[in-house]
């Protein structure tokens, strides 16, 4: 099997976009902006899905489902809100098509315009709030824990498979609270909840902070976040949590009676991450050979491949390795037993290697004969010979080793890209030849963010939860600075 894949260092958007198509991911479908999601995309998306679904339980939230169409009433109510998504808005005007008078085409029946154009969700808050008002009376009725996950429509200019589409799929978490201290407390909680997640399941190290005023969610009063650094130097948000005030209560009129029986305005949060996380689990990983998956939400975790010349050798192989897949299976690994006489074993190495299967055994008629396996690490592109008699016990290890390895050299690269810099000179230096996140003091104002942005392209991207409260001065102004924040390009 011919890989064929540009390199990361000859370009590295170019190696991504073919590594997504190549290793059966997703490739672009026939509505511009939007994505076909592949069986073994969509594989690892459910595999991420199913561990975060776990996670919000465990934190004692419920899913549900919202519509897809949101009134545009709705969306006049919250007014910063409205000017953070009106660019990227699909409308719905009509309700009904009809043939042409000529029979040779379809046209828009201008009879069927709606009443109230249908905004197609770009974010579900609106159609949640003006729910949550009728599920809310008491202080009895609070807290409310709910999940969703949904599709999303945003309108992007410029998209690429993951990274940005116009439409995407998500979670979003919705929550409604008697106090503003538990609101606060539920915002951070999932802020956490996404970093365990980030690290211990895909690898990924992640810096936990909040975004300045300019780079806040639509209507929030906080928005906490987690950073991931990519190869090429680039900064990914991996996911967001936000403290909403009681800025949508107020828009839809959402209040309770407390315990003294005075009506109050609820307090709320809303969290989510997307199909984003797949790229970047793609660009934290992989490599010049293909995807490098972390065996924690790797579809397969372990690839058995026979090598043999005969049916009977074949079948003695078989036999012996279907044993193993069972007690494989037992504990909970993925196996996948490739018996396909259609294939040879060279074209089936380096499918499974393009795929990031992180295990790899083969068995041929001399392992056979030696009671051996070929163990073959897709991270190290190490091998093995190892004894059946203990291969399943060194396997399990083996998965553990990956994915502390995985994060460990994430975690290397990510820290030996975290730089000081105290002169503008040096901060654009940096940007340009290193990357990564660049920590730099700055004035606190917004005039000063998007000056920056505007000469480097480079945005904050988080005030760390971290950082030490320290007197500076401003990179760019000169100006006072109560300690550094970090600056990175980003997708």
């Amino acid at each position: 099997m011919s890989k064929n894949l540009t390199t990361r260092a000859e370009d590295y958007s170019k190696w991504y976009n073919e590594l997504v198509v190549k290793a059966d991911l997703a490739e672009n479908s026939g509505v511009r902006g939007c994505m076909v999601i592949k069986p073994y995309g969509y594989a690892i998306w459910e595999k991420m899905q199913a561990e975060l679904d776990r996670m919000f339980k465990e934190t004692g939230h419920q899913n549900a489902y919202f519509p897809l169409f949101i009134p545009k009433s709705y969306f006049s109510k919250e007014a910063s809100h409205v000017d953070g998504f009106a660019k990227e808005c699909a409308v719905v005007t009509h309700y009904r098509l009809k043939t042409s008078e000529d029979g040779k085409s379809i046209e828009v029946d201008p009879d069927a315009k709606l009443e109230e154009e249908l905004i197609v969700r770009p974010t579900s808050e609106t159609i949640i709030w003006d729910t949550y008002r009728k599920w809310i009376e008491s202080y009895r009725d609070l807290p409310i824990l709910v999940n969703q996950w949904a599709n999303v429509v945003r309108w992007e200019m410029r998209t690429r498979l993951f990274l940005r589409t116009a439409e995407f799929l998500w979670q979003e978490g919705h929550t409604a609270h008697a106090t503003k201290d538990e609101a606060i407390a539920e915002a951070e909680q999932m802020m956490n909840v996404y970093a365990d997640f980030a690290e211990n399941f895909m690898a990924i190290p992640v810096v936990k902070g909040f975004k300045t005023a300019n780079e806040r969610f639509a209507g929030a009063e906080e928005t906490y976040c987690i950073e991931a650094l990519m190869q090429d130097g680039k900064a990914l948000q991996a996911g967001t949590s936000h403290f909403l005030g009681q800025n949508f209560a107020k828009a839809f009129d959402v209040k309770f009676a407390n315990k003294e029986g005075k009506q109050e305005y609820v307090w709320a949060t809303s969290w989510g991450v997307s199909t984003r996380l797949m790229g970047a689990l793609v660009m934290t990983h992989s490599d010049d050979n293909g995807l490098v998956l972390p065996p924690n939400l790797a579809p397969i975790q372990v690839v058995i491949v026979p090598i043999h010349r005969t049916e009977e050798q074949l079948e003695a192989i078989s036999n012996q390795v279907g044993e193993l897949v069972k007690q494989l299976r037992k504990l909970g690994i993925s196996v996948k037993y490739d018996d396909r006489v259609t294939q040879r074993p060279g074209f089936k190495f380096a499918e499974y290697e393009l795929k990031g299967v992180p295990v790899r055994l083969a068995i041929g008629p001399k392992d056979f004969e030696n009671g051996t396996y070929e163990v073959a690490r897709r991270d190290t592109l190490s091998k093995e010979i190892v004894s059946k008699e203990g291969i399943v016990e060194y396997i399990q290890n083996l998965l553990e080793e990956i994915q502390t390895n995985l994060f460990q050299k994430a975690l290397d690269y990510r820290n030996t890209h975290i730089t000081e810099v105290n002169s503008f000179d040096e901060f654009k230096e940096v940007l340009d030849s290193k990357g990564g996140f660049v920590s730099a003091h700055w004035d606190g104002t917004t005039e000063t963010e998007e000056k920056i942005k505007e000469l480097t392209k480079a945005t904050i991207r988080c005030i760390p939860l971290d950082r030490i409260e320290e007197a500076g001065s401003c990179v760019f102004t000169g100006a006072p600075s109560k300690g550094r924040v970090y600056f990175a390009k980003a997708y």
